[in-house]
């Protein structure tokens, strides 16, 4: 072997080719691994620049389902969490891009003709330009790598596009008319400027804003009272910490992370929610701590001019004291968008007065007045000189408050909270005439109830007495009875309240008649789902004691676990694992969160459905009918495994039972068997019949109730079997799936729906039977009969009896599972 020369197997290398090698592989792993970019240096597809902390990565990118290449940052440990896109309305059409500095020293992507699809645009010209990735997420351009942030000449945070990181601002600045606003990608895959945007409106007092499409205002949050945003919750300072910037020249809010090992961002999605996303440092899971708009009253203008929503009444719009709808038809139509008017119209003759409301937002500004050197006093002697003034409050709440607001004209987009730290109080100018209706009720009363108490309140004392003795020994004994029932743990009221701070507002993923869920966390850390009975709930305790008592003796990968409950004075909980993907319906039915469930998850979930069904009829101790599956009733958890839920209407059969009647009717329209619905009879055939149903709604993305086909006024399950019936089958799979499908497969699913929503009972396959054909490709399936329920309903003779008996079946008893948000 020559000297100087190193030989591996039959190759042999110089030391100064060697070390030529050593210095390349340097200057690649430079080139992909380093944080920073100078002049004459280049960025291509496939590599990289990495922060030096480790926490982002800039590179090209393609969306999934996206043939397009973006230049994008992200985390590293989270790549799919895309958090800036600089050419997001000029995609690359190939992997030829590349990033560097032009002659003019913009930093450029340019494309395989080296035409320029896309440029910081600075106007500071640099000698020597060296952009940096920082470990907060901002590509930043200087002079060098050193500077501070002063002096650096174009940073992607002031370009901002849905992702509101740490040290992100959003607001304006005055001076320039620069603004710092979130825009929502136009969908999973498409990251161009979307439907909706976020930022301030800066018009009186700030205000937060969601826009649609520019000009429509879907949301907002204030005006800025001096400590917070009307309507939002108060920061956790444990984890966050907020700030905002109000002067003559800038109106912005930022944040900074109180932790470390917590990472906390903003992101605007598709749908026009605006989220708060946190991961643990070392995970690539976000989860989503709390969303706006939070239910139907967060949107705006929800019950019209002068008018408040209250998430928790039934009904959620009612008009303001001294107000009345504008079109009472309308209003018995559960259609509140005309709004209320007033019951007396103001005479500035007659001096009017205010009533004072608490534990509202403020209206929105629309035709407003403020004067922030104003006492409230003098505010009100404002608004009293001013015919058209309509309303008044503080426009700032610090010091026992300060400053003039006014109102002229309606009151528009108001909501009732239920904690008073996050409102102030407003005073609605009223007729002199009405404030009088208004108090001489409550004087009225108060005389009647003072009479009425004084003659009376000696039998009272004795009956109260007695009564309260027997029903504490009752009571004692019926909580004793229903604890010893329970084979579940039983969880003290104040470690529930706690895990779920006190139920917080912040903590509420949803609401109906049964009362609230809240999401919570264990001491140990397990994140809880907890569902909190209403004294008026339709549950009722027999439903309760049914589901606590059932599902404590079912244990199957496909059903959700209960945890425990709390049973507590007049305290009723179920405390339930936490579902962080929510309900089956809320992707599958929504066209921009529907591209979330590819087929291949869609398969996976058809199967654990019908798994757990299975078990349930077959292959548990006890045989149970679950009487109200549906797709709000299937969580699904990290993995996107499928869990039925809600089993307060289900019945056991025990021995030889195989079909049982009842003359109460429970469930959900769109779901019911025939024969369920109109005699009260079911079976494990009525269960298989809303798999069907459910399999169908899986395929299609459309929901079976409410689905009526213009050519033809079928329902979606008429529609699914004329379409199998011609062999066109396919034409019913969502649109979103059309990149993804196997088509045997999905044939497969329509063929087993149709055979399981047949009309008889005894035609549809047991659950065993609808399993083997699911899973077998080879499987030989029996041709479908016409289903029950084929015609959607139309004007006829017959839409009356099937309108008595929609009313007598719709969801009488039946509980909403929580929906992990």
């Amino acid at each position: 072997m020559a000297e100087g020369f190193m030989e591996i197997g039959n190759l042999s290398f110089s030391p100064l080719f060697h070390s030529l090698c050593v210095i390349f592989i340097s200057l690649l792993n430079f080139s992909i691994a380093s944080d920073t970019l100078s002049s004459g240096q280049s960025i291509k597809d496939g590599e990289r620049l990495v922060s030096s902390g480790q926490s982002f990565e800039l590179g090209f990118f393609s969306p999934e389902n996206s043939k397009y290449r973006y230049l994008g940052i992200w985390y590293k440990l989270s790549p799919e969490k895309i958090v800036w896109v600089a050419n997001r309305n000029n995609p690359l059409t190939d992997s030829n891009g590349v990033l560097t500095f032009s002659d003019e020293r913009n930093l450029v992507v340019l494309n395989r003709s080296k035409s320029v699809i896309w440029s910081s645009n600075s106007s500071r010209v640099l000698r020597n330009p060296v952009a940096q990735l920082l470990d907060s997420g901002n590509l930043v351009v200087s002079d060098n790598t050193s500077s501070s942030s002063g002096e650096w000449s174009w940073q992607s945070f002031d370009y901002p596009t849905d992702t509101l990181l740490a040290g992100m601002r959003m607001g304006w600045n005055l001076k320039s008319g620069f603004e710092w606003r979130l825009t929502s990608w136009k969908s999973r895959d498409d990251p161009s400027s979307g439907d909706y945007t976020y930022g301030f409106n800066v018009n009186g007092l700030p205000q937060f804003e969601m826009l649609k499409r520019g000009s429509t205002k879907t949301f907002r949050a204030g005006p800025w009272n001096g400590v917070r945003f009307m309507g939002t919750p108060a920061p956790e300072t444990t984890l966050l910490k907020p700030s905002f910037v109000y002067n003559e020249t800038d109106v912005y809010s930022e944040f900074e992370s109180s932790r470390y090992d917590i990472i906390t961002i903003f992101a605007l999605n598709q749908s026009g929610l605006i989220q708060r996303l946190q991961r643990k440092k070392e995970s690539s899971t976000w989860d989503v701590m709390i969303s706006f708009p939070r239910d139907p009253c967060d949107n705006y203008m929800q019950c019209g001019a002068n008018s408040v929503c209250k998430s928790n009444k039934d009904p959620r719009c009612q008009c303001l004291q001294g107000f009345v709808p504008k079109s009472q038809e309308e209003w018995q139509l559960f259609n509140s968008t005309s709004g209320c008017i007033r019951k007396a119209q103001l005479n500035c003759s007659q001096e009017p007065g205010f009533l004072e409301i608490s534990m509202l937002n403020l209206p929105d500004l629309i035709d407003f007045w403020v004067n922030k050197n104003m006492s409230l006093d003098e505010c009100k002697v404002e608004c009293l000189k001013n015919c058209s003034c309509t309303a008044y409050a503080n426009s700032d709440v610090r010091g026992g408050g300060s400053g003039c607001l006014m109102w002229f004209g309606d009151l528009i987009d108001i909501r009732e909270f239920e904690q008073d730290n996050y409102v102030q109080n407003i005073y609605i100018k009223l007729s002199a005439s009405e404030l009088d209706s208004i108090k001489s009720p409550v004087n009225k009363t108060k005389l009647l109830t003072v009479t009425v108490a004084s003659v009376i309140s000696g039998l009272l004392v004795a009956a109260i007495a007695l009564s309260i003795v027997w029903k504490s020994r009752t009571k004692r004994r019926g909580l004793q009875s229903q604890k010893e029932d329970i084979d579940l743990p039983l969880y003290d009221f104040s470690t529930v309240a706690v895990a779920t701070r006190h139920f917080s507002q912040t903590n509420m993923i949803g609401a109906g008649g049964f009362g609230s869920v809240y999401k919570g966390n264990l001491s140990m850390g397990q994140e809880i789902a907890v569902k909190r009975l209403s004294k008026g709930s339709r549950q009722g305790l027999e439903e309760f004691m049914n589901e606590v008592l059932l599902i404590a003796k079912l244990q199957h990968k496909n059903l959700v676990g209960l945890l425990g409950c709390c049973i507590e004075g007049e305290e009723r909980m179920l405390i339930y694992e936490y579902m962080p993907n929510k309900s089956l319906d809320y992707l599958i039915f929504d066209d921009d969160r529907s591209f979330l469930l590819a087929w291949k998850s869609r398969f996976d979930i058809v199967l654990g459905i019908a798994r757990g069904l299975l078990y349930l009829h077959q292959d548990s101790k006890l045989q149970v009918i679950h009487r109200d599956l549906k797709t709000s009733n299937i969580l699904l958890d990290a993995d996107l495994n499928p869990k039925i839920s809600d089993f307060g209407l289900a019945r056991i059969f025990g021995g030889n039972e195989r079909e049982a009647r009842t003359r109460r009717i429970v469930g959900t329209y769109g779901y019911m068997s025939p024969e369920y619905a109109f005699d009260g009879k079911f079976s494990v055939k009525s269960d298989v019949f809303s798999l069907g149903v459910v399999l169908l709604e899986i395929v299609s993305g459309k929901r079976n109730r409410g689905f009526c086909h213009p050519d033809h006024q079928h329902n979606l399950l008429g529609h699914a079997w004329l379409l199998w019936s011609v062999g066109k089958s396919l034409e019913l799979l969502h649109e979103s799936l059309c990149n993804s499908f196997i088509a045997s497969q999905v044939e497969r699913c329509i063929h087993v729906g149709l055979l399981c929503v047949q009309k008889l009972p005894g035609d549809r396959p047991t659950m065993s039977s609808v399993v083997f054909m699911l899973a077998n490709e080879e499987a030989i399936l029996p041709q479908p009969k016409q289903p029950g329920f084929f015609m959607e309903r139309v004007p006829s003779s017959t839409e009356a009896s099937l309108m008595r008996e929609e009313l007598y079946t719709r969801n009488i008893v039946t509980i909403t599972m929580p929906e992990g948000r």
